[in-house]
């Protein structure tokens, strides 16, 4: 039988961009965030300016800075509260000393981190007395961009691989056990949560004028994107479908459904905007 590493590429990126010392430098997954960020500031600020959206052009870095750390809060605390409730209570001698802190080492959810996002949104609302769900529109067209970002970073830090198969496109992960063939399923995560969705609502985005359409379609189509990606997904450790742990309702794993609401929710937002009309007026700021 010929060796796996000798016809299939086994993984062997960098995960540090620049690397300094021990754990010290920049990696590539803080490096997602950052493109993720800067990437939907610039085109919320370029609505802003052509009045698609309700809010001042210089508004704009609180607003996404406002989203940035509630997306990083929920992301990890629903990581962790999810996946491994250890890193509530683990702590380390080297800084940050807390294990939950430790975001540069991985471990964010993105269902943790769309609640986040949505908690975050609707304080900004709450304060600014803007509308929830222009705001979520706006959000929801640029977030599939930096799902996109973050996907292509657990690839190149070879985390959440897909399950065995022995196909063209396989990766060996090493740190994978066994470290066989595996489906690269960050990348196919990429493409189904983030670039596809983003190629869907950008053009959309900017003729519509129904609040909380675009929203609706974000949470619809990532669900389904999501819930599809799964399949070809490892499931985490000792989570339902890992390695004889029995899978909810005999098929589903924890993030397929974790992703079911979404899908409730998306559709539900997708009827309530189209059985009211248009309201161009809501995507322009209000005279002062």
């Amino acid at each position: 039988m010929p060796d796996p590493a000798a016809t299939h590429w086994v993984h062997d990126l960098d995960p540090f961009l620049l690397h300094i010392s021990g754990d010290f430098g920049i990696r590539w997954y803080g490096l997602s965030y950052l493109v993720g960020i800067l990437g939907g500031w610039w085109l919320l600020a370029r609505w802003a300016k052509a009045g698609r959206l309700p809010m001042q052009p210089q508004v704009v870095g609180d607003f996404i800075m406002t989203i940035a750390i509630g997306m990083v809060a929920g992301g990890r605390l629903g990581y962790a509260a999810i996946y491994e409730p250890s890193l509530f209570w683990t702590f380390s001698g080297h800084v940050p000393f807390w294990k939950l802190l430790a975001v540069h080492e991985g471990g964010m959810a993105s269902h943790g981190g769309i609640a986040g996002v949505a908690l975050a949104t609707w304080w900004w609302s709450w304060r600014r007395e803007q509308d929830l769900f222009v705001l979520g529109d706006a959000l929801a067209t640029i977030g599939p961009f930096g799902i996109a970002c973050g996907r292509a970073a657990n690839f190149i830090n070879g985390e959440l691989w897909g399950r065995p198969w022995d196909g063209p496109w396989a990766v060996i992960f090493p740190d994978a056990r066994p470290p066989v063939p595996r489906h690269p399923s960050q990348l196919y995560a990429m493409f189904l949560e983030g670039l596809l969705i983003f190629a869907i609502l950008l053009p959309l985005h900017a003729r519509h004028r129904r609040p909380a359409l675009s929203l609706g379609l974000f949470l619809t189509l990532y669900g389904v994107g999501r819930f599809v990606g799964e399949f070809f997904r490892e499931p985490d450790k000792g989570q339902p479908g890992y390695d004889g742990v029995p899978a909810i309702l005999g098929f589903m794993s924890k993030g397929q459904a974790f992703t079911l609401p979404l899908l409730v929710i998306g559709a539900a937002l997708i009827v309530y905007a189209l059985r009211r009309a248009a309201r161009p007026e809501a995507y322009r700021l209000r005279p002062a």
